[in-house]
């Protein structure tokens, strides 16, 4: 059987001009003598006849209906109809106790903006295509995105630099949307682009420019720092509209995050720092370079090529987009930045250090030396300490190590290894508890002067030896070093069978010394003392 009405026409057509007769027709495709000569007559059915809408108890009220909501045009806008006083109205006022409120709301939701636009008063919703001049305009915005980071599912934000001629874009990921990663995103893609747009910049009211929007006006007081940002890089923001409609003023730019995310972050990605997922992103961003948008002739990269050259040069002096804060260091060796806590070496409790915060890490200054440095927190109400920094203090206290926090995120973070674990096993049992694990201390402060991957080396071959002292694990990582052993196991082998050899301190130095070609000591000249026999002395009686 045909599928449709027009194959079913088109089916019996061609059966008739094959010489069937009309009743025949009509056996065969089970249709009536109407149906027949309609599609002998037109190979188009007719179109379905539209039923005429059906009367509801609504009816004989929507006149009034309509003549409320034209009175609400020239009335105070706080003082209109609601759909609650049309109904009230209706049912008090005329009677209409059979209509229910639903059947209110839905014609009011409807017919309202009809009846705007009937007087003149709506605007219709359209599209108005525009007309990008090369190297003017662009469009940023900020989008939130879902990361595996270090086995932990997180949600992180994605920051777009748009350039409206070519349609190049530069995208960043950080762990807040906060005013130094909106600065910091900004530097990025300037950077990447090699200039700055000439024109407008678009951008939605973001809290890390706009400090508050003016009424229903696109003026805006903006944050100081932002202000001193744009001056800096003579950029000119045009800022969008609050809500929706402001979202379509620079749809460019929400299209490319929607379209980035679709095509390179799914599946979710699984990396072990935001550093990684950058580089990726990186990488990313040139590959689309080859890619048309819609049905342009050309790619981005080409567009982009012709659009270059007319951007503003940047300027010669870097912006700081940190925020600096000035915090005193509590007793514990903690700084507390934005809700997060952090440490710094404990010899600066109770002094007031400059803390340089950045959109993925934490700088601390002791006058103009740098004492810290932390990847930067992304959840609320955390810490992050660093085992380096309470050192000094685990000496004079070494029962505090074992249930230390920063030694808890050490293990973690993989600074602490199983090595460093099975040396302190062996060299408490050497030598009780706390000069065990004073030693290990010793050894936990070579890592200031010497890379990590050959302290670990020098503990396993320590730990192979049975040398459970600072001395030796530091003799044996400076041969690692020397040797330049570039690539150490994440867990080396300690306790495998044999033992391996030491070298003496004395031996090597003495490898060390340049040969001696001086003659060996002779004793000739000591010789002819032996010639000459003393003269016997005279016997006294």
């Amino acid at each position: 059987m045909p599928k449709s009405k027009v194959d079913l026409y088109a089916a019996i057509r061609r059966d008739s001009r094959a010489g069937l007769s009309g009743r025949a027709l009509e056996r065969k495709y089970g249709v009536g003598f109407r149906t027949v000569q309609k599609a002998l007559s037109s190979a188009w059915p007719e179109p379905r006849k539209k039923l005429q809408p059906r009367a509801t108890r609504l009816d004989p009220f929507k006149p009034l209906i309509d003549q409320m909501l034209r009175a609400d045009l020239d009335a105070p806008r706080k003082q209109r109809h609601t759909v609650k006083r049309i109904f009230d109205r209706l049912v008090d006022e005329h009677g209409a106790d059979e209509i229910s409120y639903q059947m209110v709301r839905g014609y009011v939701a409807s017919r309202r903006e009809e009846i705007r636009v009937e007087a003149g008063r709506g605007t219709v919703d359209a599209f108005v295509p525009q007309t990008h001049k090369p190297g003017a305009e662009a469009e940023v915005d900020f989008g939130d995105v879902t990361v595996r980071l270090a086995g932990e599912l997180v949600t992180c934000y994605l920051f777009a630099f748009r350039l409206s001629y070519s349609g190049k874009a530069v995208h960043r990921i950080f762990a807040s949307a906060g005013q130094e990663a909106f600065f910091e995103g900004h530097v990025h893609a300037l950077n990447v682009l090699g200039g700055v747009p000439t024109g407008k910049v678009r951008y939605d009211n973001l809290r890390a420019a706009v400090a508050q929007v003016l009424g229903f006006s696109r003026q805006r007081v903006e944050a100081d720092r932002w202000t001193a940002f744009r001056s800096h890089y003579a950029l000119d923001a045009l800022y969008c509209q609050p809500g929706i409609r402001g979202a379509h003023e620079k749809g460019g730019v929400e299209g490319q995050i929607g379209w980035f995310r679709r095509n390179h972050l799914v599946p979710v990605p699984e990396v072990a720092t935001l550093a990684e997922l950058n580089a990726m992103i990186d990488q990313w961003d040139e590959e689309d370079n080859a890619r048309r948008i819609r049905s342009r002739p050309r790619t981005v990269g080409e567009y982009f090529a012709a659009e270059q050259p007319l951007l503003a040069p940047l300027p010669e002096e870097p912006f700081e987009t940190g925020r600096l804060f000035t915090l005193r260091v509590d007793r514990y060796g903690q700084i507390s930045v934005r809700t997060n806590r952090y440490s710094v070496p404990v010899r600066l409790i109770g002094r007031t250090v400059r803390v340089m915060l950045h959109a993925s890490e934490v700088v601390v200054h002791d006058g103009r030396e740098e004492v810290a440095r932390h990847e930067r927190l992304i959840a609320k109400g955390g810490t992050r300490l660093d085992l380096d920094h309470y050192l000094e203090v685990l000496v004079r206290k070494p029962g505090a190590l074992p249930g230390a926090t920063a030694l808890e995120q050490a293990r973690s973070a993989g600074r602490f290894t199983p090595v460093h674990d099975a040396w302190w096993a062996a060299a408490r049992k050497a030598h009780g508890e706390r000069d065990g694990t004073r030693a290990l201390i010793e050894v936990l402060l070579l890592s200031r002067h010497l890379p990590h991957e050959h302290l670990v080396a020098g503990l396993a071959v320590a730990l192979k030896a049975g040398a459970l002292t600072a001395d030796a694990v530091a003799l044996e990582a400076r041969k690692a070093a020397e040797a330049d052993t570039a690539a150490v196991p994440a867990e080396p082998e300690p306790l495998a069978t044999g033992r391996a050899s030491v070298t003496s301190l004395t031996a090597r130095r003495l490898a060390h010394l340049p040969p001696d070609t001086r003659p060996l000591p002779s004793v000739a000249h000591y010789d002819q003392l032996l010639r000459h026999r003393r003269p016997d002395r005279p016997t006294t009686t």
